[in-house]
């Protein structure tokens, strides 16, 4: 099968592969139908952190069942489904809390060991799917492929980050960053309830985009005074860090009231961070880090969808078939556009 891997430090290739199979009895194998290239792609492929030559990418799928192990009862062949971005047992304390990305047997598709033991990614023809019954979900009739493909990994990571965030209706949001997971996070948190909603990012391009969906955007030299504005000098009442690193938490601290709640889900890698823990403790300040779990969310996830109170569509700014994934992938490292979807070739 045609596939695209990592090979080196910045470097995706195109090769071919065997075809995947059904190793255990709750696999699933899916033929892909739409994938995307995401910020965590970026991060890794660019600096090869956890990759090996030849390790197949990508972890946001949406793919129609070919073939299912003899334990799979939730999806059959045929069936059109959407994949969580990592795999869990579903069985375990940790996924009885809705907690999997806790789980022991956690894979992260398309990371190589960046995040546990390697699985291959769907930046392929065919993908194999572990425990199948926990990971796939099957796709609402009215969700279109280039809609649901976000469910796995950009719009669960954006949910997870506005509910860990709790906020209260009416409350000052402010999102620190314009990429995908950072746009849907302004749309959900306006979803969930927020008054005004502040996305922050320095291009013009993704702060046009934030406003056409109906969310406040600024640059960041201009943060502080639309947000001392907007809270009469007070702060945010909750900032989503949708970037990662330290630059990026101290300006989301900057903009919190006291006792206020800063939720970061962009990874960060292993770079430290040192806050003021005065300032912590005097301004009780609750400090958060969410994972994406479409796992645990999925139901939610599609019914903000099919509500219409989230619009990922806006955000697809490139569509390019499979071969063409590594140009696509330079272009995308540049910040070029937002968010670029993969079909298969042909």
């Amino acid at each position: 099968m045609r596939a695209v891997a990592y090979w080196a430090p910045g470097e995706l290739r195109r090769v071919d592969l065997p075809e995947p199979r059904v190793e255990a009895p709750d696999d699933v194998v899916l033929e892909v139908r739409r994938t995307a290239l995401c910020g965590t792609d970026l991060h890794l492929v660019g600096d090869g952190h956890g990759l090996s030559p030849g390790t197949v990418t990508g972890h946001e799928l949406v793919g129609t069942v070919r073939a299912a192990g003899p334990a799979v009862r939730g999806v059959r062949p045929g069936q059109r489904v959407v994949a969580a971005d990592f795999t869990a047992c579903g069985l375990c304390w940790w996924c009885r809390r809705g907690d999997h990305w806790e789980c022991a047997e956690r894979r992260f598709m398309g990371t190589g060991t960046a995040f546990g033991p390697a699985l291959a990614g769907c930046h392929a023809e065919l993908v194999r799917v572990p425990h199948a019954d926990v990971v796939l979900a099957a796709v609402p009739d009215d969700v279109p492929d280039d809609a649901a493909v976000f469910v796995g990994d950009a719009l669960a990571t954006a949910y997870a980050a506005v509910r860990r965030a709790a906020f209260r209706p009416g409350d000052v949001v402010a999102v620190l960053g314009g990429g995908p997971v950072g746009q849907l996070s302004a749309q959900v948190a306006q979803a969930l309830g927020a008054g005004v909603v502040v996305l922050v990012e320095p291009l013009a391009a993704r702060r046009d985009l934030a406003v056409a969906c109906g969310v406040a955007a600024v640059t960041p030299d201009g943060a502080g005074d639309a947000v001392r504005t907007l809270t009469d000098g007070r702060g945010a009442d909750a900032v989503l860090d949708a970037v990662g690193g330290a630059t990026i938490l101290d300006a989301a601290l900057g903009l919190l009231r006291p006792r206020g709640t800063l939720c970061s889900v962009g990874v960060p890698g292993d770079r430290p961070w040192s806050p003021s823990l005065g300032r912590l403790f005097a301004d009780e300040i609750t400090l958060a880090f969410a994972v994406g779990d479409a796992m645990r969310d999925t139901d939610a996830l599609f019914g903000l969808l099919r509500g219409g109170q989230v619009d990922p569509l806006p955000l697809v700014t490139a569509t390019v078939p499979l071969s063409d994934l590594p140009a696509a992938f330079e272009a995308a490292s540049a910040r070029s556009g937002v968010k670029t979807l993969v079909r298969p070739d042909g």
